[in-house]
């Protein structure tokens, strides 16, 4: 019997006749046998390699072998666009079985949330924020409408996976395992991982039930034709996307809302049919903007990452990324939304607009060439999730008591890691507080946790990361998006603010703070929007792979005459490096660079420990910076003591770095936790360990790095 055969008579006849499959792809049928055995899995392939369906058929098989009913199944994404995209197509599937689907996020309507309450469908497809909703809503019966789940699917499962969302998503799990009393099936779907096992683990935590990584061998496909150019700026960018690939449908992606908003004016000034999408356009314009760009043909749009996932927006031709992302798994993912067609490769065209940018492109095209993938590790200590989580619980239960605590999410890995005494020590402080009381030993949210997370009852707790003030922008009443509050007081308070968003200039006409709304109209004058952001972290094994390419001597395939131009040059300039040493560059004002190539956590840590030597130490991903050293010699001496391994304990990465991430439930924690979980998040250890085995060299007198004398 083959693993088709295994599937519910009726799904086989809608696959083959229905859908009109003449076979299922190598990830379906590898996926049939261990979910049909309820197994706990990971699913990787390519982006459209057809893993929604590897998860869905076998769940569905067994939602009618088994009889399921009510909301037996649980789809969750890491963004709304990403459901609303799924839908149709699960609609579609479910409705050949008589089995329904419904969707629930933000933008759904009170009233047709109403309905999948009092009629509950079979499939579910939400965010977890929006699950945590449902659980701590006193309208709804959490117990009648989610104590029949018996799996769960979860899309793009590295999204989560890296921070802290994973952990909430993992504890809403466990959670509604406790309603449903039983171990509920564990499905994650993932084109791009470095570390599936590890993944699997975090995904299936303290289950019983077996678990797998699937990753069958793909099928045969055409190699990827990457190409990487030098353009120098934004406008230049333009100009190149304009004038190649006419007649095509090219995706570009932009790491930054404010530079997408300006690489579509830019393309619309030189006449190309430029569409935008970003998290701060409001639904209606993204997908507005992305159902015309799936309908073109000669024509482009310009994104975040956004689009990096799995949205479809129809048959590519190209995708272009200006500067790089920060990962090679982000690139995998951009890539992979091309060569869909049988005639198509894969292909991504690089244009680097800064130097810096220029550096992270070849060093992301190194790893990608050798085929790493960063592993997704994720983030330890989450003393502040866990504070979030006793406080969803006590209205999810109406009060609940200590001991019930640990039974609801104890067994999650990140809290089951976590030593008793911090556990005990969060609850302590909470209590102390004011932030929860006890009466009788019953738990409950108190007074200043009413005050501080009971705005627009308790919306706060639904969401475990932090937002920033934004102001939403009307024209008339179709709402265009959010922007900074910021924004606004940017300029002379006499003019009208002027602002990007959707590709198009506006101008303010009036901004009603105590609603957070904007009022504009359209104009010829050029505005600018504003999105604050902190700095990215680059992965260590990037960094190092920067350091390499400057090292090597070789030109990869792919490299413009500007690539290859810009690279001797940086070649030369960098023409100091040797291999299995770092490097201190002193000039003759006492100026130093430590160049480390090791990643902003690392650099921050090694900065912080020699402030004392310098006016000035700032850091970066690639090397410390320091003002008037005040001694040559005890800076050599000082780099040597932290480059000890034995020395690693005493190097601290300050908290107040701008890549530092807020803990967004931090009131709940006593400062010396903050700090415990802050710290144990940015160490750098990895990195340490493998710099301390390098010589260090000292080269003085130099005027810039291509022209140095020892």
């Amino acid at each position: 019997m083959s693993a088709f055969d295994r599937l519910h008579p009726a799904l086989q006849h809608h696959i083959v006749n229905s859908l009109g499959w003449p076979r299922l792809r190598p990830l379906q049928e590898a996926t049939i046998e261990p979910v049909l055995s309820g197994e706990h899995a990971i699913l990787l392939a390519p982006t459209a390699g057809g893993k929604t369906e590897a998860a869905c058929f076998p769940v569905l098989s067994r939602m009618l072998s088994e009889n399921w009913d009510g909301i037996s199944v649980l789809y969750l994404c890491p963004i709304k666009a990403l459901l609303n995209n799924l839908l149709p197509r699960l609609e579609y599937y479910a409705g050949l079985l008589g089995r329904s689907v419904a969707l629930w996020h933000g933008d759904i309507s009170a009233s047709r949330k109403a309905k999948i309450v009092a009629e509950p469908p079979d499939i579910l497809l939400t965010t977890p924020e929006s699950l945590e909703a449902m659980l701590v809503s006193s309208r709804i019966d959490h117990r009648w409408l989610l104590g029949r789940v018996r799996s769960v699917i979860v899309d793009e499962v590295h999204a989560f996976a890296g921070d802290d969302r994973g952990w909430h998503l993992l504890s809403l799990i466990e959670r509604i395992q406790g309603l449903s009393g039983q171990e509920v099936q564990r499905l994650g779907l993932s084109a791009t991982v470095g570390n599936p096992e590890g993944l699997c683990e975090w995904l299936a935590g303290g289950c019983s039930a077996r678990r797998s990584v699937i990753n069958p061998l793909a099928e045969v496909t055409k190699s990827s034709e990457v190409e990487l150019d030098w353009v120098g700026s934004l406008k230049n960018a333009a100009i190149v996307i304009s004038r190649l690939h006419r007649g095509e449908k090219r995706l570009v992606f932009v790491d930054s809302r404010s530079r997408v908003e300006l690489l579509a004016m830019e393309l619309r000034g030189l006449g190309v049919n430029t569409f935008v999408s970003h998290s701060s356009l409001s639904l209606e314009e993204r997908k507005a903007a992305e159902s015309a760009f799936a309908e073109g043909a000669n024509c482009v749009i310009v994104a975040t990452s956004t689009l990096e996932l799995g949205i479809d927006v129809g048959d590519l031709d190209r995708v272009i990324q200006v500067d790089a992302p920060f990962s090679v798994s982000s690139f995998l993912q951009r890539i992979g939304r091309t060569g869909r067609r049988a005639d198509v490769a894969r292909n991504c065209l690089f244009l680097a607009t800064t130097e810096e940018a220029f550096l992270r492109s070849i060093g992301l095209l190194s790893l990608w060439r050798s085929g790493f993938v960063e592993p997704v590790e994720p983030p330890p200590l989450p003393l502040h999730i866990y504070a979030q989580q006793i406080m969803a619980l006590c209205l999810q239960e109406r009060g609940i008591i200590k001991a019930d605590i640990e039974r609801w999410i104890g067994k999650m890995p990140g809290f089951e890691r976590i030593a008793p005494e911090q556990r005990n020590a969060v609850q302590r402080y909470m209590l102390e507080t004011g932030i929860l009381h006890s009466d009788g030993g019953l738990l409950g949210i108190g007074d200043r946790g009413e005050r501080t997370f009971g705005y627009q009852h308790f919306m706060e707790l639904v969401s475990v990361f932090t937002t920033p003030p934004m102001v939403k922008v009307f024209h008339g009443k179709q709402e265009l998006g959010e922007v900074h509050e910021l924004t606004f007081a940017v300029g002379d308070s006499e003019s009208p603010t002027l602002l990007t968003l959707g590709g198009r200039n506006w101008s303010t006409t009036y901004v009603d703070w105590p609603r957070r709304r904007a009022f504009v109209e359209p104009t010829e004058l050029k505005g600018r929007s504003q999105w604050l952001g902190s700095g990215q972290p680059m992965h260590f094994s990037l960094c190092q792979a920067i350091e390499a390419e400057l090292l090597s001597e070789e030109i990869p395939d792919g490299y413009s005459k500007r690539a290859e131009g810009l690279l001797d040059q940086l070649r030369e300039e960098f023409g100091w490096l040797e291999s299995g040493q770092t490097t201190v560059l002193i000039d003759n004002d006492r100026n130093a660079t430590w160049w480390t190539f090791t990643g902003a956590v690392f650099n921050a840590a090694m900065a912080n420990a020699l402030g004392d030597l310098a006016d000035k130490v700032s850091s970066d991903n690639l090397a410390i910076s320091l003002s008037k050293v005040v001694d040559t010699a005890r800076l050599k001496e000082r780099i040597l003591k932290l480059l000890d391994a034995n020395g690693k304990e005493g190097v601290k990465v300050p908290l107040d770095v701008g890549f530092i991430q807020e803990l967004k439930f931090a009131e709940c924690l006593p400062q010396d936790l903050t700090d415990a979980e802050l710290s144990t998040r940015y160490s750098c250890a990895c990195q340490h360990e493998k710099l301390s085995a390098r010589r260090m060299v000292m080269i003085n007198s130099y005027i810039h790095a291509g022209n140095t004398s020892s």
